[in-house]
Order: structure tokens, then sequence, then C-alpha cells
């Protein structure tokens, strides 16, 4: 015990000095002043790509469960960013969909516009819509050769005053063989006649409609052309479509074959909505879109805003207001699709993609369809918190082209009733097989 104090009164004495008195221990050198450094150049500033992968990096670490705080240092931390930064770097140039960019993570928009094939079900990208289409129409002749041909004729045919005169003209051979079938001059067609090349032969589908209804192709004499020195009713022989003679037996199904040419409709993709689910986010504002949406390619759309830029001084005092309206208009054609955000009082927020001259009424549809209570009352709100009460409006008429983020706002008394009675409710009125595959913006 002695000896412990012996010891503990030798280090004060390194450590303490009385007035006018030296420490014993020898004192420890100065510190040197540092020589004055030169002045660190000035940092540029990140580019816009670089804040927002920053901003996705940063929001992702601020999202992952809180448990106790870790023991890194803060280089650690920047390490951390920096890794996170350079995988979305990585990801990018890759040009990966961003479901593969990192496990469980969803992209911030779009990668494009996508359609459903009405006959194969199957999901394809904008610019291979109508090839895909061809392909399924062209598989569809082993199943019905008469509905497919009847397709190619009213898909594939874009002016639709040539379809409606060709139809009907069509409907008009048929149906004069339905009323007067004892006629022989009804079932011939000649190929060369010039109604039928100026209405029939320049439709895609047209010559496969008549094989399929049970036209065959003869080369027969043509009725009073016949040459000098010859009877009158013989002539040059020319190509004809003649009805086959059992055809004749099933007169129905040929006037059935004509209802539908006349009523059938071209053959549309459907529009995929795309619908997902995010997590509550910070980036729920911020979009990144595809040219799919765009109705101009992305040079015409540079070029045009570097015209208006220069120009919007001049442009502002010259233009009247049929000029002012006409610019309107020509800005809401310039965006043929919109991707749209629902953001629920919870944060879980809801996208989708829509054309841009869809009424709002299918963004409420869409919005009711994903409800676990689809009876329950709500009201959109669009930026700016404006309401959204007129369902006929488009949604380039209401300013939500190419994008938007609206917000849901329940009715305030049946919530209260709801409340009131006691019901226990779930932890998000979304459907539960949506909830599953929640994903993080």
């Amino acid at each position: 015990m002695r000896k412990f104090f012996q010891e503990i009164k030798a280090d004060l004495k390194f450590k303490t000095a009385g007035p006018g008195q030296k420490l014993s221990e020898p004192s420890r050198a100065p510190r040197e002043k540092p020589k004055a450094e030169a002045a660190p150049k000035p940092r540029q500033a990140p580019t816009d790509e670089a804040q927002m992968a920053a901003a996705a990096a940063l929001a992702r670490l601020e999202l992952k469960p809180k448990g106790k705080a870790p023991s890194c240092s803060q280089e650690s931390i920047k390490n951390q960013v920096r890794r996170e930064l350079m995988a979305e770097a990585a990801a990018s140039e890759k040009g990966l969909p961003e479901e593969e960019k990192e496990e469980g993570a969803a992209a911030p928009s779009v990668s494009g516009v996508y359609f459903i094939c009405p006959l194969t079900g199957a999901v394809v990208r904008k610019d291979q819509k109508e090839k895909h289409l061809r392909e399924a129409i062209q598989a569809y002749f082993s199943v019905d050769p008469v509905a497919a041909s009847i397709m190619e004729i009213h898909t594939f045919n874009k002016d639709r005053e040539k379809v409606r005169v060709g139809v009907e003209t069509m409907a008009k051979y048929l149906d004069n063989i339905y009323l007067h079938p004892e006629e022989e001059k009804y079932r011939k067609i000649k190929l060369q006649n010039k109604v039928f090349q100026e209405r029939i032969s320049c439709l895609e589908g047209a010559h496969k409609f008549f094989q399929a209804v049970g036209f065959e192709t003869k080369t027969l004499p043509v009725p009073g052309q016949g040459k000098e020195g010859q009877s009158d009713d013989v002539g040059p022989e020319e190509q004809f479509y003649v009805l086959r003679e059992e055809v004749l037996a099933r007169l129905e199904d040929l006037k059935d074959c004509k209802e539908q040419l006349l009523s059938s409709e071209p053959l549309r993709a459907r529009l995929d909505r795309q619908l997902r689910v995010f997590q509550p986010s910070p980036e729920a504002a911020r979009f990144e879109l595809p040219d799919d949406f765009y109705n101009l390619s992305a040079d015409e759309i540079r070029r045009e805003q570097r015209l208006r830029t220069e120009a919007v001084e001049k442009a502002s005092m010259l233009r009247t207001r049929a000029m002012r309206e006409k610019e309107e208009q020509r800005e809401m054609r310039k965006y043929n699709y919109t991707l749209l955000r629902v953001r629920f009082p919870d944060g879980y927020i809801l996208q989708g993609t829509f054309y841009a001259r869809e009424a709002v009424s299918v963004l409420y549809s869409f919005v009711r369809e994903a409800l676990r209570d689809d009876w329950l009352p709500f009201e959109l709100l669009g930026p700016g918190g404006l309401k959204l009460t007129d369902e006929n409006l488009a949604f380039n008429e209401c300013g939500l082209v190419p994008s938007a983020l609206l917000s849901l706002s329940w009715d305030a008394a049946v919530m209260a009733d709801i409340e009131a009675a006691g019901e226990e409710q779930p932890r998000s009125p979304l459907r539960p097989e949506l909830l599953a595959r929640v994903q993080t913006l």
C-alpha cells in the first residue's frame, strides 16, 4: 500500500509544480506551428446526375431498418455512400433494368411504354407492338382464317375511309350471292375489274378474306369480248374469283362472314398500366421518362426548347390570344403518354402509365381497383392541391403530362364514422397482393 501511494505522489510531482518551479519531468516540446498551406482550389459543383444518384443512395440508407447505433466511423459512412454511388453509376452505364440494379429496388420511373397483345396476352414494348401483332394474326390463320383475314383488313390499312369503302363493296359481293344464289354471275368476281382494283385489291388482307370464305382463283374467258370472226361469247381469258359449289349449301355461314366483316374494328394492343406500389419516399416527385412518352424525338424537343428560349421575350409581347391558345394545343399534343403517381395519406405510392388524352375518370377507376375496400369515397388532388373534380377532362387538359404526383384524400365524414365504429383498420388501404410486391424508389 505504501508503495502504491509513493507511485501516485511521484506521478503528481511530474504533473504539478509550485510558483516559480519547473516541472521535474522534462516538458514536452512545444508544438510547431503548421506551415501555411496553399489555399485549396475551389471544388467543382457535382453534376445533376451525381446529385440525384447521391440523393437516391442516401435515401436508401435512411429507409433501412434502424437498430442499434452502429459503431462505425465517419470514414466508413463515406465509404458506404461511395460504394452506393459507384454501383448506381455502373448499373446506369450498362443500361440494366432497375430491378436488376439492386435487389428489391425499382426504377424511379419506367423503362418504356408497353402494350398487351389481345391475342397472345404477351407484354411487348411500343416499338415491337406492330411486329408482334402481325405475327399473332398470322398464327391465328390456323385457328380461324376468316377472322384472321378480317383482323388484317381492319388493323393494317391505316386509311379508315378506304377501309370503309372497300369493306362495304366486299359485303355487297357476298350479299348478292346470299340473296341470289341461283345467279351464277354473282358467284364470279373479275380480278381486273376497275372497282375491284381500286376499292378492294389495294387493301391488305382482302384477298385472304375471299379465299377464306370459299372463293378460288380460276382463269376464265371474258364474255362479250370475242375477237373479230369469233363468237361474241368467246374472249380472252382473265383471272376470276369463283365461289366453290359446296359453299352454296351453307349460305348462312356466308352471311355471318359478311356481318363480321362489317362490324369488326381494328385490333388494338392494350396499354399496359405497369402498376407499381412504392414505399413512402422523398423521391416520389422525381421522374425520369424515356423517349416513348414524347410525341417528338429527343432532338426535336431540344431544338424547339432552344428556339423558344431564344424568342421568349419577343413572343410574350407579340402573341395574340389565338396564338397562345394554338401554342397550348401544340404543347398538349407533344405527349402521347403520362406517368402518374398517387400518394396515399400513409405515404404509399401507386404508379401507372396512361394515355395523355385519357380522361381523369380512368385514374379514379385505376385507384379504386387497387383498394382493399373499393367503396371508400376519396378525391384526388393535383399539383398545388387542386381538386380534380371534372372527371371528363383529359390529363393533358389538366396539366398532368408527361408526369405528375397527385395526392389522395379520404372523405373525412366517412373516415370519422369508421373510426367511431371502432373497426380495426389495416395498415394500408391497398390490396394485400399489391403490398406483397411493394418496391422502393
